[in-house]
């Protein structure tokens, strides 16, 4: 892992530089002070994701997900127990193909929901279907080694 890493900021969408050996020790935003590794999952826009993926260094799973999806709601605690499980490593976000369509026909999404791995600006995975925690878990650690 290098000396510092770039994290964007899922709320306010800023670039912040985190030395590494603070990660795990709950770093902030230096403009919005929002926490960047807390393992909790981030709803974001079409905007911050791509900057997100082309930015950070660490890995980002993402789901592709809508409000009127019933396997999407079914699996959304379990993608919020699998964002504390692989925190600080990997950070979970989830971005709604309704209110963004635009993020579905970018990604190109088929079905929802959809999990995509991204690291080093590149979709490395994807995912389909609704899973439990652990298959969750096991996936972005198996698709993004340290």
């Amino acid at each position: 892992m290098p000396g510092s890493l770039k994290l964007t900021c899922h709320d306010c969408g800023s670039v912040n530089r985190v030395p590494a050996e603070k990660l795990g020790a709950g770093p902030k935003c230096g403009v919005c002070g929002a926490k960047l590794a807390e393992g909790k999952v981030h709803e974001m826009d079409l905007a911050t994701l791509e900057k997100s993926v082309k930015a950070d260094d660490l890995p980002l799973l993402v789901d592709f997900w809508a409000p009127w999806c019933g396997p999407c709601r079914m699996m959304a605690p379990e993608f919020a127990k699998a964002a504390q499980a692989l925190a600080p490593d990997v950070r979970l976000a989830k971005i709604d193909t309704h209110s963004h369509p635009d993020a579905a026909i970018r990604y190109n999404i088929q079905g929802i929901p959809a999990l995509i791995l991204f690291r080093n600006g590149r979709e490395v995975a994807r995912l389909a279907g609704a899973r439990p925690a652990a298959q969750i878990e096991a996936f972005a650690r198996q698709k993004s080694p340290a």
